[in-house]
């Protein structure tokens, strides 16, 4: 039996219009009839459309936002942030400084980059947010994440190299399909983490667990639930890791998952 279902958002509920299918959301609605959980499991931040997605999921619920460094209960207002160390925060700083490569820094409900590129702009329009540009030094609470925004080649040379100390997850947004997002969060935490604190929090056993994602973000989710689900969109890695695929993302295909839950009850 399915009691709970951790659900990424780019490429899996948010398809290449930036929309979300119709039939999703009716899936969705069905689903927490049922009795079934739905956990929002994305890198993108607690604020803006990936916060609006969340209460429309669950509004009373727990939810992962930041690849793992925020676990949010909307509800009573909790939050297990993980922050990054100081000293490697520091470095990327310097480094985005010196090569001009685009760094975004994040709190829990907030974000900042000195970038003033067109990907820059981009990504606030794709985070549902206003875009400005400011100095690191300007965010507000402690680091629970930092993203780089690179051209392929350019992410894998950067994750292949060694990260102490350090989480490294690469995603991409059909909205964006020229960037891959390199999330760095520290090491321990990633979706996978996060979704066994949510499991937790529930009283749900991991065997009981659907995760339906589509990018290398989404693979350490999919390896510690009893169900995990692949978009047909997804990556090769997430495809062969999966022990069921649904639908193109543009398709609805994440609601074919929700109905394969419902089902399950």
């Amino acid at each position: 039996m399915i009691r709970l279902v951790g659900i990424d958002v780019d490429g899996t509920l948010v398809g290449s219009s930036g929309e979300v299918h119709p039939s999703v959301w009716q899936a969705a609605e069905r689903a927490c009839a049922a009795g079934i959980h739905l956990a929002l499991c994305s890198g993108r931040p607690a604020f803006g459309l990936a916060l609006e997605y969340a209460r429309r999921l669950d509004p009373d619920g727990w939810h992962i936002f930041q690849n793992g460094a925020s676990v949010i209960d909307l509800h009573a207002g909790q939050s297990r942030s993980v922050t990054l160390p100081p000293e490697s925060v520091q470095t990327f700083i310097d480094r985005a400084r010196h090569t001009g490569d685009l760094l975004e820094l994040y709190s829990d409900n907030a974000y900042v980059s000195e970038s003033t590129s067109t990907w820059a702009r981009e990504h606030a329009e794709l985070l549902g947010v206003p875009f400005e540009s400011q100095a690191f030094e300007s965010l507000q609470g402690p680091v629970v994440r930092a993203q780089w925004l690179l051209g392929a080649a350019d992410a894998d040379r950067y994750a292949a190299a060694p990260h102490p100390g350090l989480e490294v997850a690469l995603s991409s947004s059909p909205l964006m399909p020229d960037t891959i997002f390199v999330g760095i969060t520290r090491a321990g935490v990633s979706k996978g983490s996060a979704m066994t604190a949510v499991a937790a929090e529930y009283g749900i056993d991991p065997r009981d667990v659907m995760y339906v994602g589509d990018a290398e973000n989404d693979l350490s989710a999919l390896r510690v639930v009893g169900h995990p689900v692949a978009m047909a969109n997804a990556a090769r890695s997430v495809l062969d890791v999966a022990e069921h695929t649904v639908a193109h993302v543009d398709v609805g295909g994440l609601a074919q998952a929700l109905e394969r839950a419902i089902a399950s009850r």
